[in-house]
């Protein structure tokens, strides 16, 4: 019988598997798709405080995922970077002293930070002058970080497994019951076949399906909790040079970010729209294309259009209903709901952030101690796979010097996406000859078998769009290769 059964292969349940795999306790973790598949793998890749929560009061949210950002680039260098953000001011929206006095307090929540704080930026100077509109004269700039967030899925589902976990994708929990002190949960694969765990505890960290999982444990009887709000993106040929990222208000009180995504690109995003569709198939519409074309359009030198646009994504916010007015303005803070009448314990976990995942999972676990004893919290210090490299320029330069047949794109990827493991990845390969079939934009066998064999991808799609953005830089027909090579490996 196992601890903990988490069911949600997201960030939630991934850091919750491996914050109780790290105490000791036996995890079983079963998501019914691929890691990261829905809501973890569309986010806007920011680890930030959320300086637009400072107009809606949450200070605490703030506070605490600002402190989180600080551990996240300790924790995991390789996939969490610093970006400055460019805020320029729109004379006819918010005035210049409350941005003023929102970066004054951003700057100050949440205690110690390594990051420069803001400053007020000349938009009439390069080179922010030949990138907006003549309009544009005063804004100010901030610091915040970008994150791969599929990645960090992925990293956390290693951590927990390597710390005893077992992780078990493409795996349905199709019934839940409760029998005493213990769950009973019945299980089935992606061949259909069904088999019987049983736990002490069940979290449900199912996102957008929380509460059909709450459904499942209690039959029937759960009351609903989630607001389902749709955020989609848009991504472009790059919009501009540098590491700078924008940040636009509109008229609509909402702020949209334009950032440097995948070398080539420009990520635009998000939306915020109340969903009540197929949480299987989300997609950006038309309508929302249009706005994110329109918004990032008010500022720009040279329009965004349709044609643009090389890729789009979009995901599910499985946020906690708080009856806000406003799919802006419900909080993005999470909520446990637990339920231990009759025995053995469900926890549900509603909305929370990438930023905050940790927090969440010492928060869930602290709820759990009267009902599962363990030890005290750990991950505050820990790095996450790949993480423990440091400085990372310093350990890029090391890795083309001890590579150099890797040039300079190639390494600087890897590095990026896997850091300290990116020398297992490699093994003893000596040369490009080594990593073993090409399928083009720098991807290589070497990298599928690691992926396969390290971090659960069973998929071309794993590949290309969640475990590396590979998709963006390679032609459609490169699936199929990688399909194939999947079924004869």
């Amino acid at each position: 019988m196992q601890d903990l059964l988490v069911i949600g292969g997201g960030i939630n349940g991934a850091g919750i598997a491996r914050d109780a795999a790290g105490r000791g306790l036996s995890v079983t973790l079963v998501e019914k798709d691929d890691l990261a598949s829905h809501t973890s793998s569309a986010s806007t890749k920011l680890v930030h405080g959320g300086l637009r929560y400072l107009e809606h009061y949450e200070f605490r949210l703030v506070r605490e995922s600002l402190a989180e950002r600080e551990v996240l680039l300790a924790a995991a260098p390789h996939i969490v970077w610093p970006l400055r953000f460019v805020l320029p001011h729109d004379a006819g929206l918010r005035p210049r002293w409350m941005l003023r006095l929102g970066l004054f307090l951003y700057d100050r929540i949440g205690g110690f930070r390594s990051l420069p704080g803001s400053r007020a930026v000349d938009l009439r100077a390069h080179p922010h002058d030949a990138i907006l509109q003549d309009r544009f004269a005063h804004g100010f700039e901030y610091s915040d970080c970008w994150v791969d967030d599929a990645r960090l899925v992925a990293l956390n589902a290693v951590d927990a497994k390597e710390r005893g976990a077992t992780i078990l994708t493409r795996t349905e929990c199709i019934g839940l019951e409760r029998k005493g002190d213990r769950w009973i949960a019945t299980l089935r694969d992606g061949d259909g076949d069904e088999t019987r765990i049983q736990a002490r505890v069940a979290v449900n960290a199912a996102g957008p399906w929380v509460d059909d999982i709450a459904d499942l444990a209690t039959g029937g009887r759960a009351e609903a909790h989630l607001r389902l709000v749709k955020g989609s993106h848009i991504v472009i040929r790059r919009k501009f040079a540098g590491e700078h990222a924008y940040i636009f208000q509109n008229r609509d009180g909402r702020i949209v970010f334009a950032i440097p995504y995948e070398s080539d690109f420009t990520l635009i995003g998000t939306t915020d729209q109340l969903f009540e569709g197929d949480r299987d198939a989300v997609a950006i519409s038309d309508a929302e294309t249009d706005y994110l074309c329109a918004a990032a359009s008010e500022y720009f030198r040279e329009p965004v259009t349709r044609g643009d646009i090389a890729s789009t994504y979009a995901g599910v916010r499985p946020l906690y209903e708080d009856n806000a007015s406003s799919n802006s303005t419900v909080t993005r803070d999470y909520v446990f709901a637990v339920d231990a009448e009759g025995g053995a314990p469900l926890l549900s976990v509603y909305g929370g952030k990438i930023t905050t995942y940790r927090r969440l999972a010492g928060h869930a676990l602290e709820k759990l101690a009267p009902h599962l004893p363990m030890p005290g919290a750990w991950t505050r210090d820990a790095h996450l796979p790949g993480g423990e490299i440091g400085d990372f320029a310093a350990f890029l330069a090391d890795l083309r010097r001890a590579r150099p047949w890797l040039g300079e794109a190639l390494s600087l990827r890897l590095a990026r996406a896997y850091g300290g493991r990116t020398v297992r990845l490699l093994g003893d390969a000596a040369s490009l000859d080594d990593l073993g079939e090409h399928f083009g934009g720098e991807l290589y066998e070497a990298e599928l078998r690691y992926l396969r064999d390290e971090e659960f991808a069973r998929t071309a799609e794993d590949v290309l769009w969640r475990r590396s953005k590979r998709g963006l830089h390679l032609p459609a027909a490169t699936a199929a290769r990688i399909e194939a090579w999947f079924h004869k490996a």
